[in-house]
């Protein structure tokens, strides 16, 4: 890692105060024998730490009240137990972690624009005994650090250019940087998932910023140093920020810009060298499209090449194209291609109606009735009717400022079907009917038993209009067609992310876990009945939290031994 600068020491985090938080009458309530265990643990000072400036950003006001998820995070680190309104299950033992921006300017340098562009905050929550303590803390990326150090951002962000070389030395080192990947962020802000054999890894759309973490105590161990080759000028210095993790490896795909086209590779458990499965040429262009998370079935790898493709000539020329890092293309066509995972040949490559998916949420085998063999692949994604005006939606001053407008754009789960018989063409409908989820829908997690395969039940961020960001939790039912939502006035919840029970055989026996930013300045981290979709439970934050993406579990009976001797970190 970058060298660290001298920085000041935080002071402890304030006790916790538990404020009311206020309900519509149509907000799911505690069970009465919940109410009644209220305030189980008392909130304990938080421990003193130091590393990088505490954020002074105080919590927005909008509108007069207070609403942490846009704001700037407090202070850099802070750890202590959290009280517990209800009951938590017994049976759940293990730490929920969450990654997502959550420092927008740092130092004299300015703000942020973007939503995507924060400084990654890791939050964890563990659970044991019907007890929670938490934490959340700064990922020390080189980005981090050299914006402490310097007063403002030095590298690439997803919509922030350092400011252009005015000379022509300037501009081609400036071009050089860029296409080795240098000068591109490595601020790990998207997921964090645990890999197979114990390290936890967060990262972003850069390889670069592939950064492993203890999840413990939240700390920086180091990046993730691949040890295969790949890479080169203009080529692999980008990844899918949502790689498919299981047992006994990594998948994930290297969109090519040079030459248009993606590598899917696997990583074994324990290993740092990706091997490539196979390559997918682009059949639009002049680049790939944009590669934010894809789908695997359990024969298959589906890789989406939709209309929103990368600007060569905005990183090349440090200039913001269109839509950042992206232009919308829609004359270049938007395809859906599927790869065999054990051979590496594409088995169908066929045009698809236009579409935009940032998110993909499950994918599985439709079988032949005669033969039982695979006929075609059914593929579910977040998808927003072909338009990309979603990415301009989450520009930070537009969500300050229009959370009481009817300004989200319309989102659908949409439905691909893919056929395995050489036909062109593929087909995208709906699911079940938007209104069941208030038109709004992202942030997608399923029972990770059911990766791959044919599902029933999906769980996301929906909305309850007018709003300007999606603000319920809905548990979507693709069987009947149905959906049961959550909602508090005025709060934004982040993405539910489903735990199974030990030992359930119902796809839906578990807990949802999702960390809500609250009126008032308030947080915490919700825990839902999965299967009934009601609070169960609230574990209090000492104060809201910034708005985050993604999260992942990591049982308690895996969290020795995460680090062994072969690990390559900086």
């Amino acid at each position: 890692m970058a060298a660290k600068a001298r920085l000041p020491t935080l002071c402890a985090a304030p006790t916790c105060t538990l404020l009311p938080s206020p309900r519509s009458p149509q907000t799911n309530s505690m069970a009465a024998t919940a109410t009644a265990t209220a305030r189980r643990n008392p909130a304990r000072p938080a421990k003193a730490a130091t590393g990088p400036q505490e954020a002074a950003a105080a919590p927005a006001r909008d509108g007069g009240t207070e609403l942490s998820a846009w704001t700037s995070v407090r202070q850099e680190r802070w750890e202590g137990e959290l009280p517990v309104e209800g009951r938590l299950p017994d049976w759940l033992s293990g730490t929920y972690l969450r990654n997502g921006p959550g420092l927008w300017n740092v130092g004299g340098g300015g703000a942020f624009h973007h939503l995507f562009d924060g400084y990654a905050t890791l939050v964890r929550v563990s659970f044991r005994r019907g007890r929670a303590t938490g934490a959340h803390r700064q990922v020390e990326s080189d980005a981090y650090v050299s914006a402490v150090a310097s007063g403002g951002p030095v590298l690439r962000e997803f919509s922030q250019c350092p400011d252009k070389p005015g000379s022509l030395l300037g501009r081609v080192s400036n071009a050089v940087g860029i296409l080795s990947g240098a000068a591109l962020t490595d601020n790990p802000n998207s997921a964090v998932l645990p890999l197979g054999d114990g390290r936890v890894l967060c990262l972003t759309e850069t390889t670069k910023s592939s950064v492993l973490v203890d999840p413990e105590t939240l700390a920086t161990v180091g990046k993730l140093r691949y040890a295969d080759g790949l890479g080169g000028m203009m080529m692999m210095m980008i990844q899918s920020a949502h790689p498919i993790v299981t047992e006994s490896e990594l998948l994930t795909v290297l969109p090519d810009l040079a030459r248009p086209g993606h590598l899917v590779v696997r990583m074994a458990a324990g290993s740092d060298e990706r091997e490539v499965i196979g390559r997918v040429d682009c059949r639009g262009g002049p680049t790939p499209g944009w590669m934010h998370s894809f789908a695997v079935t359990e024969n298959y790898v589906v890789v989406p090449e939709m209309p929103l493709r990368y600007s060569a000539s905005s990183l090349i020329k440090c200039e913001p194209a269109p839509y950042y890092a992206f232009e919308w293309l829609p004359a270049s066509g938007s395809y859906m291609h599927v790869m065999c995972r054990s051979t590496g040949k594409t088995v169908a490559s066929v045009e698809v109606p236009p579409f935009m998916a940032i998110h993909y949420i499950n994918a599985y085998e439709e079988r032949g009735e005669d033969d039982g063999r695979a006929a075609a692949v059914i593929v579910d994604c977040c998808e927003h009717y072909g338009d990309p005006a979603i990415i301009e939606t989450l520009v930070l001053h537009r969500l300050r400022s229009l959370r009481d407008k009817d300004v989200l754009p319309n989102a659908r789960v949409g439905r691909f079907r893919i056929p395995l018989d050489g036909s062109p063409f593929g087909e995208l409908d709906t699911a079940l009917d938007p209104e069941e989820h208030g038109r709004g829908i992202d942030m997608c997690s399923i029972n990770p038993a059911y990766l791959g395969k044919r599902y029933r039940y999906a769980y996301a961020c929906g909305a309850r209009r007018p709003c300007n960001f999606p603000n319920t939790l809905t548990k979507i039912d693709l069987v009947e067609k149905t959906a049961m939502n959550w909602h508090e006035e005025g709060a934004v919840p982040s993405e539910p992310f489903f735990v199974a029970r030990p030992g359930a055989t119902d796809e839906d026996d578990g807990v949802v876990i999702s960390i809500v930013s609250a009126l008032g300045g308030d947080g915490y981290a919700l825990v839902l009945d999965a299967a009934t979709f009601q609070e169960i439970a609230r574990v209090r934050f000492p104060y809201g939290l910034p708005y985050g993406f993604h999260g992942c579990w990591i049982p308690d009976k895996i969290l020795t031994g995460r680090f062994d001797g072969n690990t390559q970190v900086d």
